[in-house]
């Protein structure tokens, strides 16, 4: 049976054998993905005690700040805290429209991709300097 201490040696061996940046995003892709579930999931269930879905979004955001603090270590210094922050947002928009629209059922609408569209251009001015 595979154990813990044989999969984290292996797990560090790809990600330090992938370039920065994709480590990086990679990571920070499925952290969004359990965060966006530990935010978001319990809205599908508004019949369940309030205390049970903290509880249950608590552990759910557990795995994503394994994820997260990992990339963000990896990350900082290839890209700086703004940038990293950039990505993670931008990353968090793309993830939470996919999730609206396939898990919640709810449209994405016009204004919204506008504002998403702003949020992506000012991730433009902070990755280049002039």
């Amino acid at each position: 049976m595979l154990q813990m201490r044989d999969v984290t040696p292996k797990v560090e061996r790809i990600m330090q054998s992938l370039p920065i940046p994709v480590a990086t995003v990679g990571l920070l892709l499925l952290s969004n993905i359990f965060m966006t579930f530990a935010w978001y999931g319990h809205l599908k269930f508004k019949s369940a005690p309030l205390i049970a879905v903290i509880f249950i979004s608590w552990g759910i955001a557990f795995f994503e700040y394994c994820l997260q603090v990992p990339a963000n270590r990896m990350g900082h210094g290839y890209f700086n805290a703004a940038q990293l922050k950039t990505i993670q947002e931008i990353l968090t928009l793309g993830v939470f429209v996919i999730f609206s629209v396939f898990y919640l059922g709810e449209p994405v609408k016009w204004n919204h991709l506008v504002g998403f569209a702003l949020i992506v251009l000012a991730a433009f001015f902070i990755f280049h300097e002039w």
